[in-house]
């Protein structure tokens, strides 16, 4: 069992940190492969919304279904078309969300409930994702390589943590084998 949790964690590790090196290197290929996905997402979103408009007895729910098909091919082949533009999107898509979630991060910083120091934690914590997508709204051009290359750094800290995984589980199994090895 610890063999086979290694292994997987060593190819994950691996494969993390691979993809962490292409996205710091090549902060483009990051983006546009973002952009492909987000195409085929939306594309396969397409192929569900028919299959339930069809499987729907009623009108009202066809209709709605067969409308946000049509959404999503839209979006998809948007996404194919303008690629760049699908990408400045998808950045203020993000700085929207870390704007609302920083707002309602920063809620609990003024709840008479929780400690000095909680409050002050959700608050800076709330400002620090308002503040991110400040600077995702003023620069979303440069704001999507930042994310590709912020996302490379993950993948790789990511990547190595694994790595480490991989060689506890390998030592630990070790460990386990002599044990039940000498029982024997």
């Amino acid at each position: 069992m610890f063999r086979s949790l290694s292994r997987s964690l060593l190819w994950r590790g691996l494969v993390a940190i691979g993809i962490g090196i292409v996205a710091i290197v090549w902060p483009g290929i990051t983006i546009a492969s973002v952009v492909i996905i987000f195409a085929v997402a939306v594309f396969l979103d397409a192929l569900s919304q028919g299959t339930r408009a069809f499987s729907s007895d009623k009108a009202g729910p066809v209709a709605g279904h067969l409308l946000l098909a049509v959404l999503d091919i839209a979006a998809g082949v948007t996404a194919i078309v303008w690629p760049s533009i699908t990408a400045i999107a998808l950045t203020l898509f993000i700085a929207i969300w870390a704007v609302v979630t920083g707002a309602v991060e920063f809620a609990p910083a003024f709840v008479a409930i929780e400690t000095a120091g909680q409050r002050a934690m959700w608050g800076f914590g709330g400002l620090l994702s308002v503040a991110l997508g400040a600077v995702l709204f003023a620069r979303p051009d440069v704001g999507a390589v930042s994310l590709a290359e912020v996302f490379g750094l993950f993948s790789l800290c990511y990547g190595i943590w694994t790595l480490v995984l991989a060689a506890g589980a390998h030592q630990t199994g070790s460990k386990v084998d002599s044990i039940l090895g000498s029982h024997a």
